[in-house]
């Protein structure tokens, strides 16, 4: 989609997205889901531990993710997933061969904000 069919949006409108930065501490299966998905959790410094769904498994698998840096938008409702509940997003990109997980180049402190 091109920029024109999104609407342009405030700096004031980007502040209130919380994207930070967090670091995998544990990955289980999670069979319930109708696409393959991990359940996740993350250690987001300040903001604390909270835990996801992501439908990562095709390009992912636990050793590839645990320990790892990601990023997550943090400020959405929690969102109720089969029996999980979802506290965040874990941000990616889609491609024919699944989600490409949202990379960070360096480390940073887990609950570093995105600017």
């Amino acid at each position: 989609m091109s920029e024109e069919n999104h609407g342009e949006i405030s700096w004031g409108d980007f502040e209130k997205v919380v994207i930070v930065a967090g670091t995998v501490i544990r990955v289980e299966p999670f069979p319930e889901a109708r696409k393959p998905a991990w359940k996740v959790w993350v250690d987001f410094g300040p903001y604390g531990e909270r835990k996801t769904s992501a439908q990562i498994a095709t390009l992912y698998g636990t050793d590839d993710l645990v320990g790892r840096q990601i990023v997550g938008v943090i400020n959405f409702p929690e969102k109720q997933i089969g029996p999980f509940r979802s506290q965040f997003l874990l941000t990616g990109f889609p491609t024919e061969a699944g989600v490409v997980v949202t990379a960070i180049e360096r480390p940073v402190p887990n609950g570093t904000r995105l600017a």
